[in-house]
């Protein structure tokens, strides 16, 4: 079948796209950028990426007319806080206006699970999403899931923040509230399964695991998992935006997706039809085989994708191209050069291998406070960290840095600060040398904005001048001979 997935760079789409890529599906995968679309070099054949922006009508000519299935999994939560529904709603119009006139007989929607009347901004967009796509005469499947638990999910991240940070948490009476939690596995499973499913055109189904949970409930398995001894201690005087600071503070989610997460988990997700068990039986994982298989692909570093890959910064363009020439003129720089006894592949191993884990090799602590400082801004700080260990994709997450170039056989790596500045921030690696011997390039620019944003670089002049020199030899492995 010839397939459309919209939102294919996303938690979801990322991990879809490869499932029915497997399946000998063609698929076209719509995207704001290619360079943040990973295709598997096995599945390049049955993978065309299509470039085109739901938020611009005029960008969605490329989409083909002989589709037989549609996928929409595409959601705005994490680029706001508030507002996004306004984003939805126009994604989905454009989306069904530029598919109304092709061959598709069936589109895909995976919804949030909620009954309760007073739902949240997150919630009623999502329903109302739905009724948008049922405006079309194209037959709607729609799979309703609450909390999705998977490596690299927001849910399970801040699960695992809280459960791993905090032995005594303080917290909102929506711990009490009760879910319906659903591996994604089994998220993938039913999404794969409907597909041209004659019992499933026009119809909505909610999917959930076996056990039915509080948040509490939850967090405290989550904990025995583990292998730890967690206290949760539930206080009436926390509001919904104390909660999301709260969120924001302990873990690595971002303030938008902490507003929008906190305003549903007040509410019930639970399932109150099972309708899918009759035309497709299966046996979903419970939470805690669930919790036991994320870690088990972190452990294996095999985590497809991450929420963390999301562009965070509101500000920052779904197309990476704008940033991936560093201005010229108007910039700040901070440029040093090294040669170094070391094979040019073992300080790229080195270089790609930066951030996360592994920190940022000298002078750790400054990157560290840093990191603080920006969170305490409302940035992001280093909690994202990155999603795998050794490989980096134009796209990915790294700190506080988004990737903009990863191109290991021409030795460029180029990043762009998500942090809070007075202006933009890049920082860039050229890497060229043989077996026996490297040279590294590294350039740290800086665009200011006004006199606040000059007086910043300045300021900070002598310490970057310090780190930005450190960080090259470092990344030499401190073999330095030449400057």
């Amino acid at each position: 079948m010839k397939i459309l997935l919209t939102g294919a760079t996303g938690y979801i789409g990322a991990r879809i796209l490869a499932v029915l890529a497997e399946d000998g599906h063609e698929i076209v995968a719509l995207v704001r950028s290619a360079q943040r679309l990973d295709v598997p070099e096995h599945l390049e054949g049955n993978i065309r990426v299509v470039e085109g922006d739901l938020l611009k009508p005029e960008s969605l000519a490329e989409i083909p007319k002989d589709l037989d299935v549609a996928y929409y999994l595409v959601h705005s939560m994490g680029e706001q806080a508030t507002g996004f529904s306004d984003s939805e709603e126009k994604c989905a119009q454009n989306f069904v206006a530029a598919v109304r006139d092709s061959t598709l007989k069936q589109i895909i929607y995976l919804s949030g699970l909620c009954h309760d009347a007073d739902v949240s901004e997150h919630m009623a967009s999502r329903h109302h999403v739905e009724d948008i796509l049922r405006s079309s005469p194209i037959p709607v499947t729609v799979l309703r899931a609450g909390i999705i638990v998977g490596s690299g999910s927001a849910s399970f991240e801040i699960m695992r923040d809280l459960v791993e940070k905090l032995p005594i948490m303080i917290a909102p009476r929506w711990v009490y509230s009760r879910c319906q939690p659903i591996g994604i596995a089994d998220v993938l499973f039913y999404l794969r399964g409907v597909i041209a499913q004659t019992a499933c055109l026009g119809k909505s189904f909610e999917i959930g695991g076996p056990d039915v949970l509080t948040y509490r409930d939850m967090l405290l398995q989550f904990a025995k998992t583990r292998k730890l001894r967690r206290w949760i201690i539930p206080v009436p005087v926390l509001t919904p935006h104390l909660s999301s600071l709260w969120l924001f503070l302990i873990t690595s989610v971002n303030f938008s997706i902490a507003r929008a997460l906190v305003s549903s988990l007040k509410t019930n997700a639970v399932c109150h039809e099972h309708a899918i068990q009759k035309v497709l039986p299966h046996q979903c994982l419970d939470f805690k085989s669930a919790i036991e298989r994320a870690f088990e692909k972190i452990e294996q570093n095999a985590v497809v994708s991450s929420w963390k890959d999301a562009l965070i910064r509101s500000d920052l363009q779904p197309s990476l191209r704008e940033y991936i020439e560093v201005p010229q003129y108007g910039c700040l720089q901070e440029a040093c050069k090294g040669h170094y006894r070391a094979p040019k592949e073992e300080v790229l191993d080195r270089l790609w291998q930066i951030g996360g884990e592994h920190g940022w090799y000298s002078m750790n602590w400054a990157w560290t406070l840093r990191g603080w400082l920006d969170r305490l801004v409302g940035g992001v700080g280093l909690r994202r960290g990155r999603t795998h260990p050794t490989r980096l994709h134009s796209g990915d997450a790294l700190d506080f840095w988004r990737v903009l170039t990863a191109d290991r056989t021409e030795g460029h790596l180029l990043l762009y600060a998500e942090m809070r500045l007075p202006g933009e921030a890049w920082l860039e690696w050229r890497v060229s040398g043989d077996t026996s011997e490297t040279v590294i390039t590294q350039t740290a620019t800086f665009r200011p904005k006004g006199i606040l944003g000059r007086l910043y670089w300045y300021s900070l002049f002598p310490v970057h001048k310090l780190i930005f020199r450190r960080l090259c030899n470092a990344i030499g492995n401190n073999t330095l001979r030449s400057p």
